[in-house]
């Protein structure tokens, strides 16, 4: 079934609950790039450096990070509802707290409330989204990464045409727009009941014992240090105006969503999701090689072509984590996410710190680095990982193969949702 159908089960026919959760998301989405505009005017309007400034990407990604190992205990325990209406509460007030920074030390602290608030939402959100869409996994997956994708294009541009008045603004209107979506999900999700089997703190940790998920969040980790490394530091190489760096960042963003909506799948459908990764990890290691040691102009045109690679790979994780295991999804996505993330807070402090321990240039060759580095694992591990839920084969329409396992978990998730 092509996700794209709008009949029955297609990607743009879905419950309330979904359209209402997937809304938010937007807006969550639009946390993690809504500062890149205006990263130079928050060092400037605090006193701080570059490497101070980006910390708020690093406590953010830190606790989210650690958090993950607290969503699935959370949402076991008190339901897919409540835990996305906790998420969402706390980032109403911890981004609201950011924009009345005295200091950025303040910024940051608040940055990593925010960030506890995101992990919960998100998530639990992706779960709440993959159980309740018609149209099955491969269209809740879809419809995820297009709010990802949407939500990474609009939060600079957001960023640039409040932060362009004062840096402030963005985080207020980021904290107005979360009560929005707190006001959706309360109307539109309904109560849902307890899941059966509750979560404890270890099972995301012990579901990494998994081999194939294992190697996909190593990969993930690489992959993850390259991301942020474009996303963190390089509006500090651009240093551009916010209205400038916001329509380089909306481009990127744009290039991200078509690349994971719309050309990911069929280049999986044709290649092979593995084949896919690999090359395009290569091509972005490529990328950002050149952004690097290109001129201005240079770096403008990779920053932005950047999106394309990040699209696909995101799209190609998403799925591998969640069908590489036995585990249910919610626990293998904790699981995965707990080690990608720690690599999203790495590169936001390294990458200024290995340019004023160098040069402006060894930054984006230790992210070259680590993307050839996902690569290799994805090659190396390749075995392991071509064991998930036969999603090429099921693209392709044809027969799962002899090392290409059927679903076992399908309805595992331990956020089940109660459609509008």
């Amino acid at each position: 079934m092509d996700p794209f159908d709008a009949g029955a089960g297609g990607l743009l026919k879905q419950p309330k609950s979904v359209w209402a959760t997937a809304g938010a998301s937007v807006v969550a989405f639009m946390g993690i790039g809504l500062v890149d505009p205006i990263l130079p005017s928050i060092a400037s309007g605090l006193n701080a450096s570059a490497s101070q400034v980006s910390l708020l990407f690093t406590s953010y990604f830190l606790i989210t990070a650690i958090a993950m190992l607290v969503t699935g205990f959370v949402s076991s325990r008190v339901g897919g509802k409540k835990t996305l209406l906790l998420g969402l509460a706390l980032v109403v007030v911890f981004a609201g707290l950011s924009g009345t920074s005295g200091s950025v030390g303040e910024l940051v602290g608040f940055r990593a409330g925010w960030g506890l608030g995101n992990a919960l939402f998100v998530s639990t959100a992706l779960a709440v989204i993959v159980g309740a869409a018609a149209g099955g996994s491969a269209a809740a997956i879809l419809l995820y990464e297009s709010a990802l994708g949407l939500g990474m294009a609009c939060g600079p541009l957001l960023g640039a045409l409040l932060g362009d008045a004062s840096w402030r603004y963005p985080f207020f209107g980021t904290a107005f727009l979360m009560a929005v979506g707190f006001l959706c999900i309360a109307v539109f999700l309904r109560e849902q009941p307890k899941p059966a089997h509750k979560t404890s703190l270890l099972d995301p940790v012990k579901a990494l014992g998994h081999g194939g998920l294992a190697s996909a969040a190593v990969s993930a980790f690489f992959y993850n240090y390259t991301f942020f490394t474009v996303l963190a530091f390089t509006p500090f190489v651009l240093n551009m105006s916010p209205y400038r760096s916001g329509a380089v960042f909306f481009a990127w963003g744009v290039l991200l969503a078509v690349f994971s909506v719309i050309v990911a799948p069929r280049l999986q459908k044709r290649f092979g999701s593995l084949k896919v990764l690999g090359g395009s990890l290569v091509l972005l290691a490529a990328d950002v090689l050149v952004l690097g040691y290109g001129d201005h102009a240079t770096a403008v045109v990779c920053t932005i072509l950047s999106g394309a690679f990040i699209g696909v790979n995101n799209t190609v994780y998403t799925e591998l984590a969640l069908g590489v295991s036995d585990a249910p999804r919610p626990v293998a996505s904790a699981g995965y996410n707990f080690v990608r993330w720690f690599a999203a807070a790495a590169a936001p402090f390294f990458a200024p710190k290995i340019e004023e321990w160098t040069d402006l240039h060894i930054p984006f060759v230790v992210a070259a680095v680590t993307a050839v580095l996902g690569a290799v694992v994805v090659v190396v591990r390749r075995k392991a990982l071509t064991s998930p839920q036969a999603l090429d084969s099921a693209r392709a329409g044809g027969t799962p193969t002899a090392e290409e396992r059927e679903p076992r978990h399908a309805t595992e998730d331990s956020v089940t949702v109660v459609a509008t």
